[in-house]
């Protein structure tokens, strides 16, 4: 009967299909309903069609309650005809299911899936070690949905352990970074190998983004001029400062904070020693006579050997402490001195 069923289901096309399992259920269903009804007596209770529904449904998953069973030997030999058939049944179906996840499992694994989520970051490029890094540091602040995209020298997932998605394929082929979500990633991180490689997939990321925050990794800085012709809303990070790039992907436009505190002609940083005579002093008179006097925002402040970087208001701050501020120009001592007795 079993070599009947399976040559049966070859003519018809099912065999070694998602319909495999029903339909060998639905065969011996069938078959063994009026098998059974012939076999037991006229007045016995399993061959009712209320009854026998779920005595099959017991028996072909050899669960067997007990509570209904056939009180003849053909009967019995039948029972096991709906057992045989339920195991075949349900051996095909978890084999299908585990052949599924395998192979879902390994187009994960070597980068061959398409990514539906959205509002997500998308890392395009791959460097061991500092691709992990920053993967770490983006998430150091709470989950966030990361997608990975790398060149197809990158075999297969670098980052298994990591809840990390993975594509690969040509970074500068627009279907790519379409299966990597690019189209709707709320960031867009381009850190591959060299600025020549950068600047080309930059063109295809910014055309396939749709608003979203692109960050570009050079080694030369001086090549983010080349970059602006591309779109002047990309961000260029220096390539060898992964804790800035992590900071502009999280904070975006934050770099352009950092870039200018360090050019000469915007908002500069200083240092200034608070007058030993004054005794000691609460930052938050501090930060309300530098802001009120002179527009400027301490930074950080030098009580011996201990620094304090943005330092909580209430804190006592010893004569001769270093203030660190940000500000338009030089302070001197006494025009901190004369600030802070202007403070009421």
């Amino acid at each position: 009967m079993p070599v009947f069923v399976a040559r049966l289901l070859a003519r018809l096309g099912l065999l070694g299909t998602w319909w495999t399992p029903a339909a060998v259920l639905g065969f011996v269903y069938l078959t063994s309903w009026p098998l059974m009804a012939f076999a037991e007596p006229a007045d016995s209770e399993i061959a009712e069609p209320g009854t026998y529904w779920w005595y099959f449904v017991v028996t072909a998953a050899t669960v067997g309650y007990g509570d209904i069973s056939p009180e003849t030997a053909a009967g019995r030999a039948i029972g096991v005809y709906v057992i045989v058939g339920g195991i075949a049944a349900l051996t095909t179906l978890f084999t299908k299911l585990a052949g599924a996840l395998e192979r879902a499992k390994g187009k994960r694994m070597q980068g061959a899936v398409t990514i539906g989520a959205s509002d997500h970051i998308v890392l395009l490029g791959y460097t061991p070690g500092r691709t992990e890094r920053i993967v770490d540091e983006l998430v150091g602040d709470g989950p966030c949905e990361i997608v990975l995209c790398a060149w197809d020298d990158v075999a297969a997932h670098p980052m298994p352990d990591r809840d990390v998605e993975f594509v690969r394929g040509d970074l500068t082929a627009e279907e790519v970074l379409r299966r990597a979500g690019v189209q709707r990633a709320h960031t867009v991180l381009v850190d591959v190998r060299d600025d020549n490689e950068a600047l080309a997939v930059t063109v295809t990321a910014d055309h396939v983004a749709q608003g979203a925050h692109l960050v570009v990794a050079l080694r030369d800085l001086g090549r983010a001029g080349h970059l602006r012709y591309v779109d002047e809303g990309v961000r260029c990070v220096q390539w060898h400062t992964p804790h800035m790039i992590t900071e502009e992907l999280k904070d975006p436009g934050i770099t352009e904070v950092y870039t200018d505190l360090m050019t000469h002609g915007g908002a500069g940083t200083y240092s200034v020693r608070l007058p030993g005579e004054l005794g000691p002093m609460p930052v938050e008179r501090c930060q309300i006579a530098l802001g009120r006097a002179h527009g400027a925002t301490l930074l950080a402040v030098r009580a011996g050997r201990e620094l304090l970087v943005n330092p909580g208001w209430r804190t006592e701050i010893p004569p001769g402490s270093v203030l660190y501020y940000v500000g338009s120009r030089r302070l001197a001592p006494e025009e901190v001195a004369k600030a802070l007795d202007a403070v009421d």
